[in-house]
């Protein structure tokens, strides 16, 4: 069977309509070259020039195989730089997943834009996920990597998972513009311990209602928590409307919504954790090249 080798002689001579020519292009003497193009035609069984000692000419089979020739050279060269595309990490298929919370932070866009210019090829699913059931899909396969809000609660997922944490982003109390304290530039906690607080149920959303009740508790206080909402941008309609107080992440600043105010909190440990979560065993060049993103973006945003 003919090989790549014999197919670039070949398409060399039958250009170049001349051995002598042909040999000077390829840098290789005339005999080797005569040699390996008769054993094609051997192979082929199928003389593909006519040729004498002036003249070199294609016959009817050879212009018909020039052109096969040239379309294999030019796929084995594609399937080629599909290959070294795909070892740099510079194509393929990636699976992410991200807390909405994430999306109002300015890492989350920021990552997606750069990776987006960087590795074109590659196919991003992109998912809404909370961070209990984001861990859950990163250990059974469904996801590759995910924007996560906590750290894994149990010791077997902490050590078959990795985490490299973005930014610890501050808690703000979001209020009722016209609360007595919304005004103020910031405040500790334990300031509105007799205040109504609206939360995510914590079966969707433990990481923020623990931390509320964690914060509260320190503070000396259990929080009264009068309403739910399903999404963290719906505890907003409910702030506006006067039903409580919510803990949110500061990125929430970017919503801007009518009868709502932003006030700091002061307590030690009002933040929470922003980090990329993937599996420890995942060393895919995919995978890496989107978690070195990742790592570019949060230095350019000064995190």
């Amino acid at each position: 069977m003919f090989d790549f080798r014999q197919l670039r002689y070949f398409i060399a001579v039958a250009e170049e309509l001349s051995f002598t020519r042909a040999a000077i292009r390829l840098h290789l003497s005339q005999p080797p070259l005569s040699q390996q193009i008769q054993a094609l035609e051997q192979d082929l069984g199928v003389r593909l020039l006519e040729r004498n000692k002036r003249n070199v000419a294609l016959t009817e089979p050879g212009r018909v195989f020039l052109e096969q020739a040239r379309q294999i050279l030019a796929k084995a060269d594609e399937a080629r730089s599909h290959v070294v595309a795909a070892a740099a990490g510079y194509s393929g298929q990636l699976r992410l997943a991200y807390t909405v919370s994430v999306s109002f932070h300015p890492a989350l866009p920021q990552t997606l834009l750069r990776y987006g210019q960087v590795a074109p090829n590659v196919l991003l699913q992109l998912s809404e996920m909370y961070t209990e059931p984001q861990f859950a899909a990163l250990l059974a396969g469904q996801i590759d990597v995910g924007f996560v809000r906590d750290e894994p609660t149990h010791a077997q997922d902490a050590r078959n998972l990795r985490l490299s944490v973005i930014d610890r982003e501050p808690l703000l109390l979001a209020m009722p513009a016209r609360h007595p304290l919304a005004n103020r530039s910031s405040l500790r906690l334990a300031e509105v311990a007799a205040d109504p607080f609206v939360s995510q149920p914590r079966e969707l959303a433990s990481t923020l209602y623990d931390r509320l009740v964690s914060l509260a508790t320190r503070a000396g206080f259990q929080p009264l928590i009068g309403q739910h909402a399903q999404q963290i941008n719906g505890l907003l309609a409910l702030v506006a409307a006067g039903l409580g107080l919510a803990l949110v992440p500061a990125s929430m600043r970017a919503v801007r919504l009518a009868g709502v105010s932003y006030v700091p909190l002061e307590d030690s440990d009002a933040y929470l954790l922003l980090a990329v979560a993937c599996r420890s065993d995942d060393h895919s060049p995919v995978l890496q090249q989107f978690l070195s993103t990742v790592a570019e973006s949060a230095v350019a945003l000064g995190l």
